[in-house]
């Protein structure tokens, strides 16, 4: 297998994407946090004494992603031209699953910022609601579905 951020040598670096072709590149990147049912029910009733739970981590998500090559150091900076995050509570489940979409035109994929978007609006979500559920779980970022550039597309089957 060959690792594309290390030189013959063994040393990080960049990859090189100067040669490739822009193309439309999507992500789509789900998680979930696990919370007790009261917090999830205040969450709803918008009792939760910080604000708006959804709101803020969304917002948190949006600017995380664009934050990504500072985050993680061998990501190139992306032109990202849509960010979309949805919440959707699972009362039976006691959690609430995000859903994350980014998008850009660009030579290199945007399934970083997808996943670091999903990470953040989770922490967002947890610093929230702490003071109420030191409990919280964040749990299973994975990346779901992803199109563009020359290795296509993936979905993930389960």
């Amino acid at each position: 297998m060959n690792l594309t951020h290390f030189d013959e040598m063994g040393r990080a670096k960049m990859v090189d994407v100067t040669s490739k072709p822009i193309t439309e590149r999507v992500a789509m990147v789900e998680g979930s946090v696990k919370m007790k049912k009261e917090t999830l029910q205040m969450i709803l009733n918008k009792e939760i004494a910080k604000g708006d739970v959804f709101q803020v981590a969304r917002l948190a998500g949006i600017m995380a992603s664009k934050m990504t090559p500072h985050l993680i150091p061998l990501c190139h900076p992306l032109p990202i031209t849509s960010v979309e995050i949805d919440f959707e509570p699972d009362l039976e489940g006691s959690k609430v699953k995000i859903t994350t979409i980014v998008k850009t035109s660009a030579q290199t994929g945007v399934e970083m910022e997808a996943m670091v978007a999903t990470s953040i609006a989770a922490l967002t979500i947890y610093d929230m609601c702490k003071a109420v559920d030191k409990e919280m779980t964040i749990e299973d970022i994975k990346l779901v579905y992803k199109a563009g550039g020359k290795s296509g597309e993936f979905s993930r089957k389960s």
